[in-house]
């Protein structure tokens, strides 16, 4: 068991196209293997403590993806929430959304509005489904709502600007994990994140069990985080 654990988790899911590749299966069969693995994930990072967990499950770039394979990524956010929702409710598990509702069909919306409207007071797990979601886009968004609600420049500060943020009110994440062994951000919190500890792995998103967490948070564990300072002598 970790002995120090990230209150606040973030996960780039990737891989789960490579994983079906390599296996000769469409990627939509990656994305729904990775979706499967999600279940078992929350699980873990229940049973370790971890208060917060920030899944980045579509950015805005990923529209230029095939149509056939937005169109299933679609479909199987709809079927998530059709499937899991009552039981994500059950075991007390908070669901918010970052990012934008334009784009998703009204269809879709409504279920969404409705997966975060009865989670609203559960407070064992916050999930953060980032969805139609990217970082300079989400600036972008809160600076506007910061203008829209008429508040002078110069009583804009960091925190007020957080506030504005998607996950305005939620501390940032500790630590950002990404799947198979990519380096970069991809326009992932790029405002939250800015003093996270990072951790990748070369293993695809579907093959992330919970061992490969239990490593990723004793490898956290071993952090001295300073945000910026020196050690004290």
């Amino acid at each position: 068991m970790p002995e120090r654990v990230p209150t606040h988790l973030a996960i780039i899911m990737d891989g789960n196209g490579r994983w079906a590749n390599e296996r000769g299966l469409p990627r939509v069969a990656g994305h729904r293997a990775g979706t499967e693995n999600l279940r078992r994930i929350l699980t873990a990072c229940t049973d370790y403590g971890i208060k917060i967990l920030t899944i980045y499950a579509f950015s805005t770039e990923n529209w230029g993806r095939p149509k056939a394979e937005v169109r299933g990524l679609m479909n199987i956010l709809e079927m998530v929430i059709d499937r899991e929702l009552a039981e994500l409710h059950a075991n007390g598990v908070q669901i918010r959304h970052l990012g934008q509702l334009e784009g998703l069909t009204p269809h879709l919306q409504r279920k969404i509005r409705h997966a975060l409207d009865l989670t609203r007071h559960n407070d064992r797990l916050i999930l953060n489904v980032a969805f139609n979601y990217g970082g300079r886009d989400e600036v972008v968004q809160a600076v506007r709502r910061i203008v829209a609600d008429g508040i002078p420049a110069e009583e804009i500060d960091e925190t007020l600007l957080s506030y504005y943020m998607y996950s305005g009110g939620l501390p940032d994440p500790d630590l950002v994990v990404r799947t198979s062994g990519e380096m970069r951000l991809s326009n992932f919190l790029i405002w939250q994140a800015a003093y996270a500890e990072y951790y990748t792995t070369p293993v695809y998103w579907p093959d992330f069990d919970e061992e490969e967490l239990r490593k990723a948070l004793l490898h956290y564990g071993q952090r001295e985080r300073r945000f910026g300072l020196v050690t004290q002598t």
